[in-house]
């Protein structure tokens, strides 16, 4: 009889070799993440943080559970990140960091869990409604 072992969405997930995995998301972007033993690198879409990202304000809020929870030195970082733009993509790569970061070490949920890293911002762009020229605003009144 086969046993297999299931890890719960609440837990995230180990992989094989030894690499933890968080899943972020933020606006229309999802980042899958994963977290491993290293020297500090950090990839993205196969290039660069400060490739990808340019923007400092990007990079800042990219490494804010890295630098929280002092493991920027010593954790590999490998992301791919899909959809939106890049302050939507930058928030979910630092939500998918900060569970996959829990998953590795569990003695990190605190200091996370205190600054509100773990917790999704679910603010979404409001849908578009007919009649109307965008979500809420109406077509402007002509007299004539």
């Amino acid at each position: 009889m086969v046993v297999v072992k299931e890890a719960s969405a609440k837990q995230g997930k180990v992989s094989g070799a030894n690499d933890s995995l968080g899943t972020g998301r933020r606006k229309t972007s999802v980042a899958r993440v994963r977290v491993r033993a290293g020297q500090g690198a950090i990839t993205i879409n196969s290039r660069s943080l400060t490739e990808y990202f340019p923007n400092e304000q990007d990079r800042r809020q990219v490494l804010t559970p890295l630098e929280l929870t002092g493991r920027a030195a010593n954790v590999d970082v490998v992301i791919r990140v899909l959809g939106g733009g890049p302050s939507g993509q930058s928030g979910a790569c630092k939500l998918g960091i900060a569970r996959a970061l829990k998953v590795f070490d569990a003695g990190t949920e605190e200091a996370l869990r205190q600054h509100s890293l773990l917790t999704r911002d679910s603010r979404m762009k409001e849908r578009k409604k007919y009649g109307l020229r965008g979500a809420r605003r109406g077509t402007q009144f002509s007299k004539r």
